[in-house]
């Protein structure tokens, strides 16, 4: 059996071993062993036990898809699937998927239909997933054309159970998955509900990219208060996230799955921050200042302490609340070495033209290039760098050592600890020493 080790000499096969050599660090809940972000056959079970396992996935906004035949492609995991809203207004999620010879029918990102028909074949399909059509299906001239026994009801593309929470869109493919609202907890509902009033949501519009590392990265990072304020120079020096200031990491405590971490922004645009706390953050820039102020304008419109959250619900959803920038981020696994990022921009029906400009501003600082996702983009890139070609192969975490979830402090890695202990539960990964 293959057990990480802090050594010299680690061969590429220790990177990417089979499942069934993954065993854990004895000291689990301060280490984490590379071929968690590496390993190939691990990333399939993840595909399988945490994707398409008792999970709620995000996959759209319904202010996406607003009537019906409205449609757009998204994804469960790695699997494409259609997010559609049917002729009666409900909501389906279907694979993207032709049964006929596994071709991707719905090939326009978003779009307006009454159904879909696969271009390979013509098999067509409606609203809902199911066959509709198969041209020739009792052949030519009493020749060919498929078996009499043959029913379209059999082959549909495969549908997921959906629910929905405020107009936010969430699909499974298990039957066991809890009601959202269990599956959530109440720490992260009462957050949700926060920036998901139930107010309709107005689409603002939509960043894409692709980030050359684990999907899992994306979760630790905004688990990983740490970092914010010694990599982000935007966020310390004018005051959205710095140690010193009211704030908060989160953890549900059910299961550690689900996180926030919250800050209150001080009144002043700039941050006071003294000599000594100056002296830790080298991305603490004295002179920098902005030439249009109003980004950092704060209007208050939400019922909560924080200036700032960011929410991670597991598996695949970040919730970003950013002064008055509002969006969710959907993470798409593409392999253990790569993941893509899409995130969807929105404000609310009833904001006035400068509320919407005042969102549309402030959101320079999101997106691929955005004042704060182009440091987390290129540091998640020299991690999984490092972890590919480095000759040791494991990871420490081991500030606020042994504590495991919510955290009121930002010098904490205790969020990341508790999600690798429901991650080990999940995934069956046994740990160095542990009674089986």
């Amino acid at each position: 059996m293959y057990q990480s080790q802090s050594v010299i000499g680690v061969t590429d096969a220790a990177k990417n071993p089979p499942f069934e050599q993954c065993i854990w660090p004895a000291d689990a809940l301060h280490t984490i062993p590379d071929w968690v972000y590496t390993s190939q056959d691990l990333y399939d079970r993840e595909m399988d036990r945490i994707f398409r396992g008792d999970t709620w996935n995000f996959v759209a906004l319904e202010a996406e898809i607003p009537n019906p035949g409205d449609y757009k492609r998204g994804y469960v995991g790695s699997v494409p699937v259609v997010v559609a809203r049917a002729e009666d207004h409900s909501i389906s999620v279907f694979e993207n998927r032709c049964a006929h010879r596994g071709a991707e029918f719905c090939r326009n990102n978003q779009g307006n239909a009454k159904e879909f028909v696969c271009p390979y074949h013509q098999w067509s399909y409606d609203l809902k997933g199911n066959l509709q059509g198969v041209p020739f299906k009792r052949g030519v001239n009493k020749q060919g054309g498929m078996p009499k026994d043959f029913q379209n009801a059999d082959h549909g593309a495969r549908q997921l159970r959906v629910t929905t929470r405020h107009g936010v869109v969430f699909a499974t493919y298990s039957d066991q998955t809890p009601p959202l609202e269990e599956y959530l907890t109440q720490e992260m509902v009462d957050e949700f509900d926060v920036t998901f009033t139930g107010k309709k949501l107005k689409i603002l519009g939509y960043y894409r990219n692709e980030l050359p590392c684990n999907w899992k990265m994306y979760h630790e990072n905004l688990k990983d208060p740490y970092h914010a304020t010694l990599l982000h120079s935007f966020l310390v020096v004018f005051g959205l996230l710095v140690a010193g200031n009211k704030s908060i990491m989160l953890a549900d405590k059910a299961h550690g799955r689900h996180a926030y971490m919250g800050s209150a922004k001080e009144e002043d645009k700039y941050a006071k921050v003294s000599a000594e706390t100056k002296a830790e953050m080298r991305s603490f820039h004295e002179k920098l200042r902005l030439r249009d102020e109003r980004f950092l304008e704060f209007v208050r419109e939400f019922d909560s302490p924080w200036s700032v959250t960011m929410m991670t619900v597991w598996p695949n959803l970040v919730v970003q609340r950013e002064m008055n920038t509002l969006g969710v981020r959907q993470i798409i696994p593409n392999g253990p070495h790569s993941m893509i990022m899409q995130w969807t921009m929105f404000g609310y029906e009833d904001d006035t033209p400068e509320m919407t400009r005042h969102r549309l501003r402030q959101g320079n600082l999101m997106g691929p290039a955005g004042f704060l996702g182009l440091e987390d983009n290129e540091a998640m890139k020299f991690v999984q760098e490092g972890l590919r070609r480095s000759s040791t192969d494991v990871n420490v975490l081991k500030l606020d050592s042994g504590t495991v979830g919510t955290s009121n402090g930002l010098i904490s890695e205790s969020c990341i600890r508790s999600l690798y202990e429901y991650y080990r539960g999940v995934m069956g990964i046994p740990v160095a020493g542990a009674a089986q």
